[in-house]
C-alpha cells in the first residue's frame, strides 16, 4: 500500500511524465531542422503514425489543438460552417478558434455521450442557399473527452462519412484519445484511415509523451496544413527531440492502455456505492465522470466540496461543473493508487 501523502493525479491523462526509457530514447535522437523537412526523427514518426492508419502523410505538432485547428482550416474557407457536437473539444475547449483561425462557423449537435449520428447530421447540411452558410466540414471526436470517454461505433462513422460523400464535406477526427478506442474496441486502426479524410492524434495524453500531436491526411492536403502551420508559428527546429517520445509511445505504450480502462472501471464500482453520487457515465476507456447529487450524513453535496475533500486525502481530481467530477486514469497511476482512492471513498 501506497503511503496516504503520496500525490495521486487523476485530473488528467495530460499529466504523464516520460520514463527512465523514454527520456533516453528522446536524448539519443537524431535530429534536423524540421522545417527544412531534414529531422529525421520527426520524418519517422510522421511516417510510421501515417503507415499505423493507412494514410499518406503526417504532420508533427505541437498539440492537439493545433493539429485539430489546422485541420479544419484546410477544410473550409472564411464563412463556411462545421458540424460538430456541442461538448466536442473543437468547439468547446480551443479558445473560439474554428471562428478566429478559419473564419468559419459553427452548427452544434446535441449528441448521447458526445457522439452524433448521420440522422443527426442530415439535417443540419445548408442547401446551396446564398442566403446560407456553406456547410462543408463534419467533425467528431472520439472518444468523447465529455462524454465519460466514449467510443464511437465504425458502423455509425461509416454511415456519417456516406453522408459526407454524398454532399461534398470534408469528415475531420479530433482523435485525441483515438488509441483508448482502438484499444478498447479491438479495432484496425487503418479502418479509421479509411473514413476519415483528416485526423488529429494526440501523443501527450494516454501515450505518455511530454508534447505532441500529429495530424494525418492525404500528401496534399497535408502540404497544405504545413503551410498553416507555419503561418500559425508551429515551425519547429530540432524538434525530433520531442518526436522520439512519440515514435516510443508508439511502439510501446499502446498495448497497456487497456491497464487504464481497468483501473477506471474499479473507480467507477467504487463510486456506485457511494450514497452521495448519482449518474455515472458508462466507462468504456480511462475516464469516468459522476453527478455528484448529496448526501447530508456526508457533507458532501457539490462537486467542488468533493474534489476539496479528495484533495486533503493527495487525490487531484477536477470539477467539469457545479455537478460533475471527472476523474481520468493514465501510466502514472498504478495498481496500488487505485486501492488507496477506493479506500478514501469508502472512508467517505
Amino acid at each position: 500500500m501506497i503511503e496516504s501523502t503520496t500525490s495521486i493525479e487523476f485530473r488528467s491523462d495530460t499529466f504523464t511524465k516520460p520514463t527512465e526509457s523514454m527520456l533516453q530514447a528522446m536524448m539519443a535522437a537524431p535530429v534536423g531542422d524540421d522545417v527544412f523537412g531534414e529531422d529525421p526523427t520527426v520524418n519517422a514518426l510522421e511516417h510510421s503514425v501515417a503507415d499505423f492508419f493507412g494514410m499518406e502523410a503526417g504532420l508533427f505538432c505541437p498539440s492537439g489543438t493545433m493539429t485539430n485547428q489546422i485541420a479544419i482550416q484546410v477544410h473550409t474557407q472564411p464563412g463556411d460552417e462545421v458540424i460538430c457536437e456541442a461538448g466536442s473539444h473543437v468547439y468547446f475547449y480551443e479558445g473560439g478558434g474554428i471562428a478566429k483561425n478559419a473564419g468559419a462557423q459553427v452548427r452544434l449537435v446535441q449528441g448521447s455521450f458526445g457522439q452524433i449520428t448521420a440522422e443527426q447530421v442530415l439535417p443540419l447540411i445548408n442547401p446551396d442557399d446564398v442566403h446560407r452558410a456553406r456547410t462543408r466540414l463534419v467533425s467528431l471526436e472520439n472518444t468523447c473527452n465529455r462524454g465519460g470517454g466514449s467510443c464511437y461505433d465504425l458502423e455509425e462513422i461509416a454511415k456519417i462519412r456516406s453522408l459526407c460523400d454524398a454532399h461534398g464535406l470534408g469528415l475531420h477526427l479530433d482523435g485525441a484519445r483515438l488509441m483508448n478506442a482502438i484499444m478498447a474496441k479491438q479495432e484496425d486502426p487503418k479502418a479509421y484511415g479509411k473514413l476519415f479524410h483528416s485526423i488529429s492524434l494526440c501523443l501527450s495524453k494516454g501515450l505518455g509523451a511530454p508534447v505532441g500531436s500529429v495530424l494525418l491526411g492525404s500528401t496534399s492536403y497535408i502540404k497544405q496544413a504545413r503551410r498553416v502551420r507555419k503561418v500559425m508559428g508551429g515551425g519547429m527546429r530540432q524538434a525530433g527531440y520531442l518526436a522520439a517520445a512519440g515514435l516510443y509511445a508508439m511502439q510501446h505504450n499502446i498495448n497497456r492502455l487497456a491497464e487504464d480502462h481497468a483501473h477506471a472501471k474499479q473507480l467507477a464500482e467504487a463510486l456506485k456505492l457511494c450514497s452521495w453520487v448519482g449518474e455515472i457515465f458508462p466507462v468504456e476507456t480511462n475516464i469516468v465522470i459522476f453527478k455528484v447529487v448529496g448526501d447530508p450524513r456526508s457533507g458532501l453535496n457539490t462537486a467542488q466540496e468533493v474534489v476539496a475533500k479528495l484533495q486533503a486525502n493527495n487525490i487531484r481530481v477536477s470539477a467539469m461543473s457545479p455537478t460533475h467530477i471527472r476523474l481520468v486514469t493514465h501510466l502514472d497511476v498504478t495498481q496500488e493508487m487505485i486501492h488507496r482512492t477506493v479506500e478514501v471513498l469508502k472512508g467517505f
